[in-house]
């Protein structure tokens, strides 16, 4: 990566879940004279474990550019709620509209083995930064 480029997107992996996620301005939809900037976020929950895992719910922190915070929590992603096989992944896409330029976003994935053991799949933090 060259230098003085921030890295927008994001990875982590907690237990053998691996959590990627892609963000991407969306100009189209944003409107700066009102002060509402657009994003999309693509995510992708991947398997790499010994045992499948169910997403039960999402945490969401949202911090915009004057450190306003925002916190989304409930059930499932896009009204589902995954069950991640091993060795498989599901992807899904979102948007998070914000009213500065740039914010960012972490959070976690609460996720249950079949046994019913939970654990906190982290989302690592990543940029939105728009135009």
């Amino acid at each position: 990566m060259a230098a003085g480029v921030k890295k927008l997107g994001s990875e982590a992996t907690t237990e053998g879940v691996r959590v990627e996620v892609w963000p991407a301005f969306m100009a189209e939809q944003s409107q700066p004279d009102e002060r509402q900037w657009m994003f999309s976020y693509r995510v992708r929950i991947t398997n790499e474990g010994s045992e499948a895992a169910t997403l039960e719910s999402r945490h969401w922190l949202i911090v915009d550019a004057h450190g306003e915070r925002h916190e989304v929590r409930g059930p499932g992603v896009v009204g589902q709620q995954p069950r991640v096989e091993v060795g498989e992944a599901f992807e899904y896409s979102s948007f998070c509209p914000l009213r500065t330029a740039w914010g960012t976003m972490e959070g976690t994935f609460q996720m249950r083995r079949d046994d019913g053991r939970e654990f906190e799949a982290v989302v690592a933090r990543f940029y939105l930064a728009g135009g």
